[in-house]
């Protein structure tokens, strides 16, 4: 099936900066490598957990070459491409294209209120620069503002090359709803990753999550219950991976950069800190960093 190759867990990719702040494909590919070797399906490059809203466009160029150069072939590979115009977003999905991503998605255009023709209209045109590329829908409205609809989902699947919807809205009824718009050869992954297995029961057939890259033999091993028909097992894993997000989004910094922090705590793996206006940590959040890192290790123990 053309949908199989996104069927599973895919880490959304974090933003890799030097020391000095600016995007690091030497990072972006170590990061890359550890996850794959981790054993998950794919990456998803350049969304909200990789910071595109604070990035200029060399720079995501940058970091999806160094992600490509690593692991181009060894798994699936979504690139987010929108910027808040058509024209930079047409060039960064001509780009994903030209190295070979398995598929681009996009956020719909946000600040003013669209109509959905013209909302429609941005997709297509997106859609266009990459004419041999999946296109994935990315609906976050708690952020983008903007709703992804019945009508206008029916309106863009007549584009051939759309696939399906990450969803990131909280009611899992949504992911029911996208699959029966979407009819046969549709793909809904499951954005919450608080509600990774509620979703999966819903209907997704993979997922796509921030927090998967801190600990993802947790989330794999939750995929690897469900589709063994056992997702009632996975429930307590679910449990304890939203104690752990609790704890990762109560520091003064921004919840990817004690993300950041834990993984070269428990990986050994230097990924930078996050692009301002996100906050940076603080001296006072590495008790609590420390705390999450240690209960991600036990996690990992206690169920895989």
């Amino acid at each position: 099936m053309r949908i199989e190759k996104y069927q599973g867990v895919i880490p959304a990719f974090y933003a890799c900066y030097d020391d000095n702040g600016q995007i690091s494909p030497e990072r972006a590919a170590r990061l890359a490598r550890h996850l794959v070797n981790k054993g998950v399906r794919g990456l998803y490059v350049g969304g909200s957990s990789g910071e595109c809203i604070y990035q200029e466009k060399e720079e995501r160029m940058a970091l999806l070459e160094g992600v490509m150069n690593e692991v181009k072939g060894e798994c699936t590979i979504i690139a987010h491409v929108a910027c808040n115009n058509t024209h930079e977003s047409m060039q960064l999905a001509a780009h994903a294209e030209s190295l070979g991503v398995d598929a681009i998605a996009s956020i719909p255009p946000i600040y003013f209120r669209l109509p959905e023709y013209a909302i429609a209209k941005y997709w297509n045109d997106i859609s266009s620069a990459a004419p041999n590329t999946d296109f994935v829908i990315y609906n976050i409205p708690q952020l983008a503002g903007v709703t992804l609809t019945p009508g206008l989902f029916r309106e863009m699947r007549k584009n051939p090359r759309v696939i399906g919807v990450k969803n990131s809205s909280m009611p899992t009824y949504d992911i029911e709803m996208f699959l029966r718009e979407g009819g046969e050869d549709c793909i809904v992954f499951n954005g919450p990753d608080e509600q990774f297995v509620a979703g999966r029961c819903c209907g997704a057939g993979g997922g796509i999550g921030g927090t998967y890259g801190a600990m993802p033999e947790l989330f794999l091993k939750m995929d690897q219950l469900i589709r063994q028909g056992t997702p009632e097992k996975a429930v307590p894993i679910q449990h304890e991976v939203n104690a752990i997000i609790e704890q990762m989004c109560g520091c003064h910094g921004s919840m990817y950069g004690v993300i950041k922090a834990i993984l070269k705590i428990n990986e050994g793996l230097d990924v930078g800190s996050v692009r301002e206006p996100m906050p940076a940590l603080i001296p006072e959040d590495m008790p609590k960093v420390e705390a999450a890192a240690a209960r991600i290790r036990k996690a990992i123990e206690t169920f895989t």
